[in-house]
């Protein structure tokens, strides 16, 4: 094939995946609302969309859409799970780092939440952990000041376990505060459709909802690739 012709069919392959992609875009936004991303599925012919947080599949015209996890045969892995862990928005998290770190969950909690407290006893036994925390106040009007007190804090990881922990009391929150970081984590928490605290997420697109020993917890890093 001569150079130019090439480039000429090269174009039209680009101009059909461009074409495509403003179809589903098109055709998704009119029946979910804005699209935030949309990108190639692994499989042949899928859109991976996502729109408010929730992950879609849709066909190269946007006529077909699929809500729920794609998985990969051969690993046995939840891709979906995989690409909502990967997005999450970390630096709104509290962190803790125990050992190299090397071992990842996220967790959502509400300061009031009895079984947070007993899993935030159980975390302080981990090894080798990397721990993010969003704040989930669900319980009411107490748990958002707490979660207020806690997230304007200097130090808000320390403040969190002293709190969770020993029960320690938590500072006056100051005048001036930004809460927009609170406030995101909390609609990222209704995002996700988290009904209860703490829910749990691992490296692998696990998610757990409830809580669960520092055992159990050990078992998932184990059987996690790379861990």
């Amino acid at each position: 094939m001569k150079l130019p012709l090439l480039a000429a069919a090269l174009a039209c392959v680009s101009f059909a995946a461009l074409a495509d992609e403003a179809d589903v875009k098109k055709s998704v936004e009119a029946k979910l609302g804005k699209v935030e991303k949309i990108i190639k599925a692994p499989m042949a012919g899928v859109w991976e969309v996502t729109v408010d947080g929730q992950i879609y599949y849709s066909d190269d015209k946007g006529s077909y859409l699929i809500y729920g996890s794609m998985l990969d045969m051969k690993t046995g892995k939840n891709l979906t799970a995989e690409r909502q862990f990967n997005a999450l928005p970390l630096e709104l998290a509290l962190k803790q780092v125990r050992g190299s770190g090397k071992n990842i969950m996220v967790t959502f909690e509400d300061p009031n939440c009895s079984y947070c407290k007993k899993l935030a006893k159980e975390i302080l036994t981990l090894k080798d952990v990397t721990v993010y925390t969003f704040l989930l106040p669900v319980l009411g009007d107490d748990s958002y000041e707490k979660s207020k007190a806690i997230w304007c804090s200097p130090d808000k990881a320390k403040v969190w376990v002293d709190w969770m922990t020993a029960g320690k009391a938590l500072p006056a929150t100051p005048a001036k505060c930004d809460l927009a970081g609170l406030n995101k984590s909390a609609q990222l928490g209704g995002k996700l459709r988290i009904n209860g605290t703490p829910a749990i997420f691992f490296a692998n697109g696990e998610r757990v909802g409830g809580y669960i020993p520092a055992a159990e917890i050990e078992k998932r890093f184990a059987a996690t690739p790379g861990s």
